[in-house]
């Protein structure tokens, strides 16, 4: 019966995490096979426990190698491709992996899973955040994952509750099985399927061969032909015209902006507050600490969080201010505009990211706040004097950059003194 419950998840979840994966590519499809490497490492295992008394310490280590094994592996996976556009979801089943170690915890190893399931779910906030309107692929990918753990979760509560049970009348445990083959290589690409390019290749370099003599084709642009000294040229229609529909790169649409109903809704521990427009009297109550408020395309509106939770996270909005009690990670600001923030208690980091207009309000214990900020401009903390007015210093915008022979570059602080 343990056993088949294990089979359950790997054909239920874990498959359709598994066939989402192998459709969104790339990472996300190689790391993939490395978790179901891991999981049926773990299969193996089961099968053992339930035929066999246990081992003693030195051989039970032998037998959870394999598994050890393939959880290090996925780990690695994820530090080896950090600069992965798909860093996030990586970063999710690396982080939650290690639930598979429920077999080593004695005696509550239902609640370490959802511990685990819980680590990767700031990764799985971000997964959703970056990709709920642009492919519903990965929304569906984390809710895939999710499920696994959580019915890894129910599994284990109800047939392992007070840790791994093995067999009470088994035999000796067989020799533990080899370590499995290494993932297969990235297919190579052959560059000259499809017929000879050598041909194709020679007369490209017979056209760089030309040197200044590849311009002799070019036809001259005289000065009725430029707009800056025929001003006839610049009647008409304006080269610049807004467009109307979205913009299509190859085969990617820019999403166009969707106007919908405001809501206010929990999720598990999401707060998802999205599309409130000139609301001033929101606030996120009863919150727990390992919580998120998930703020997206909220315009004219002032949201107050009480308690102390995990994170905040503002995702296009404008106008719009925030004001928390205390934070356990961050409060982050992406595309915004015109925002504002203000933390009564404590808050170890602040992101503002492509965000035009940020005023960022300390408490006297947020004085050793970090501050990261990139492509953004406008931004000013305001700290408090104790007098109940506050200090405001601007968050430098312009930087000056040269070069120092044999070290690379140095860059420095333009500060602005005007």
């Amino acid at each position: 019966m343990s056993v088949q419950g294990f089979l359950d998840i790997v054909q239920g979840p874990l498959t359709q995490y598994l066939s989402i994966s192998g459709q969104i590519g790339g990472d996300v499809a190689q790391q993939s096979l490395l978790v179901k490497r891991a999981f049926d490492a773990q299969t193996e295992f089961l099968k053992i426990a339930t035929q066999c008394s246990q081992p003693g310490q030195n051989e039970l280590i032998q037998y959870l190698k394999p598994t050890s094994n393939e959880i290090e592996s996925i780990q690695q996976f994820r530090e080896k491709n950090r600069t992965s556009q798909f860093f996030n979801h990586l970063s999710a089943i690396s982080e939650s992996i290690p639930a598979l170690g429920w077999v080593t915890v004695s005696p509550a190893p239902a609640p370490y899973v959802k511990e685990m399931n819980d680590a990767g779910q700031f990764y799985t906030n971000r997964v959703l955040k970056d990709w709920k309107e642009k492919d519903k692929k990965h929304v569906d990918w984390v809710k895939s994952w999710v499920q696994t753990l959580t019915e890894l979760q129910a599994f284990v509560k109800q047939h392992h509750t007070t840790g791994l049970v093995w067999a009470k009348k088994g035999g000796a445990a067989p020799p533990p099985p080899p370590p499995g083959c290494p993932p297969p290589p990235p297919p190579v690409v052959d560059l000259t399927a499809g017929g000879d390019t050598s041909q194709d290749r020679s007369a490209l370099f017979a056209q760089i061969n030309q040197g200044a003599d590849i311009t002799k084709g070019l036809k001259k642009v005289s000065s009725d032909m430029q707009t800056h000294k025929n001003p006839g040229l610049r009647q008409g229609p304006a080269p610049f015209k807004a467009v109307s529909k979205p913009v299509t790169y190859g085969n990617i649409s820019a999403p166009a902006t969707v106007e919908k109903p405001p809501s206010f809704t929990r999720d598990g521990k999401k707060w998802l507050i999205e599309y409130q427009k000139g609301k001033h009297d929101l606030v996120v109550d009863g919150a727990e600490m390992n919580n998120v408020v998930y703020m997206f395309r909220c315009t004219d509106s002032t949201v107050t969080v009480k308690g102390k939770i995990n994170s905040i996270v503002l995702d296009s909005c404008k106008k719009t201010s925030i004001v928390f009690d205390n934070l356990v990670s961050s409060v982050e600001f992406i595309n915004c505009q015109s925002v504002q923030m203000q933390v009564l208690g404590k808050v170890p980091t602040i992101s503002v990211d492509k965000t035009d207009g940020c005023q960022i309000y300390l408490s006297p214990e947020s004085l050793d706040v970090e501050v990261v900020s990139s492509k953004s401009s406008e931004m000013n903390i305001l700290v408090p004097k104790g007098n109940g007015d506050y200090t405001e210093y601007a968050v430098p915008e312009q930087f000056k950059t040269t070069v120092v022979p044999g070290k690379g570059l140095s860059t420095a602080i333009v500060e602005n003194k005007g």
